[in-house]
């Protein structure tokens, strides 16, 4: 079997996002594949879907329930295990893409001898084929067989994985299962995912749409999910010790602790928790500073990082509590600053529509 599609699913029945998204699969033009939808114990009908797909389309389609939900770290490993496919793809479950996608990146791939392929994809708010904003999910200075500098490139750089094809013998013999019960196990897995290819491949094409809308994981805030990244932090620098690359690419791999484990989540806590806890704000700076002492004289934080930035950590750094008195003030004021501009506007709109057609004798 060429290739198996690896689809976890958690309460996605509503506005018929699950069917869009298997409706790209089955229509896929690649011979020889099976799509692994795996239900995350879904409390809406979700797996009812999945079992009417499995009854029409039996020769490719496979329908797995979780008894307890074990996020999509959990569903993904579900589907590795079961596996037939050469070649690993996976699919966000709102998420939709071109018929020939699979079909192309099996084909670069097997024409390079790469074991790592991947595209563009677009960002969308409705559902159909219309592309919409184009993300460049990778470079060219990035494909061939990987040396160093394009390893390092990719861990600064590598772009999501469900745009991707992955060798499923790579997955296997490094034994690259994802974390289970937390969000962003991509995250925590991407490194290795990446670096322990030998040769990727990449069609700077938009191929995969991806849906974005409310009830989206990436646009959800809460104190677990800011969390979560954190724990991903910790388990990308575990994997990166275990399969002995931590050293060699040390500056790259602060660079990208620090961003996923510090940065975004200091700032995405602070905007967007309500109850703000100033244990774990000083926690997260304590344990940044125990890690990487350093980490604000990295090469790539100093090019990377917008000087606003800069000064809030440094800030924090130093003072918790009047990092997280300065930053609730600063953005109140932005806030009131945006407000009364949206004010000024409709005023300014009233007054010419009250003086508008005002006939001055």
């Amino acid at each position: 079997m060429q290739l198996s599609i690896i689809v976890p699913v958690y309460n996605m029945a509503a506005e018929k996002k699950l069917e869009y998204c298997l409706d790209s699969l089955v229509a896929q033009t690649v011979a020889d594949y099976e799509i692994i939808a795996v239900d995350d114990c879904s409390t809406d009908e979700s797996w009812e879907i999945l079992k009417r797909y499995e009854e029409r389309f039996p020769e490719k389609f496979r329908a797995l329930h979780l008894e307890e939900n074990k996020h999509q770290g959990g569903a993904k490993n579900a589907g590795l295990k079961i596996a037939q496919g050469e070649w690993i793809g996976f699919i966000d479950s709102d998420d939709w893409i071109t018929p020939d996608m699979y079909e192309r990146l099996i084909e670069r791939a097997k024409s390079t001898g790469a074991d790592l392929a991947g595209c563009d994809y677009c960002l969308t708010s409705e559902h159909s084929m219309k592309v919409g904003q184009v993300v460049r999910n990778n470079k060219g200075s990035q494909t061939g067989v990987l040396d160093d500098e394009k390893r390092r490139s990719l861990i600064l750089d590598g772009g999501s994985l469900v745009v991707k094809i992955f060798r499923r013998s790579m997955i296997l013999d490094h034994e690259l299962w994802f974390p289970e019960h937390i969000f962003y196990e991509d995250n925590a897995l991407g490194n290795s995912y990446l670096v322990l290819a030998n040769h990727f491949e990449y069609i700077e094409e938009p191929m995969y749409y991806y849906y974005q809308h409310e009830s989206s994981t990436v646009h959800t805030i809460s104190p677990k999910r800011c969390e979560d990244r954190c724990e991903a932090g910790r388990l990308m620098l575990e994997e990166a010790k275990r399969h002995d690359f931590l050293d060699k690419y040390r500056q790259e791999l602060e660079y990208s602790f620090t961003l996923l484990f510090y940065v975004n989540t200091l700032f995405t806590y602070m905007a967007g928790v309500k109850r703000t806890k100033y244990r774990f704000v000083k926690a997260l700076g304590e344990e940044m500073k125990c890690r990487f002492p350093d980490f604000q004289e990295n090469p790539y934080y100093l090019e990377r990082t917008h000087a606003e930035e800069k000064k809030l950590i440094r800030m924090q750094m130093k003072s918790t509590l009047f990092f997280m008195a300065y930053y609730k003030l600063l953005w109140a004021y932005r806030n009131f600053r945006k407000n009364m501009g949206t004010r000024g506007e409709k005023i300014g709109i009233a007054r010419r529509t009250a003086y508008g057609n005002r006939k001055y004798f």
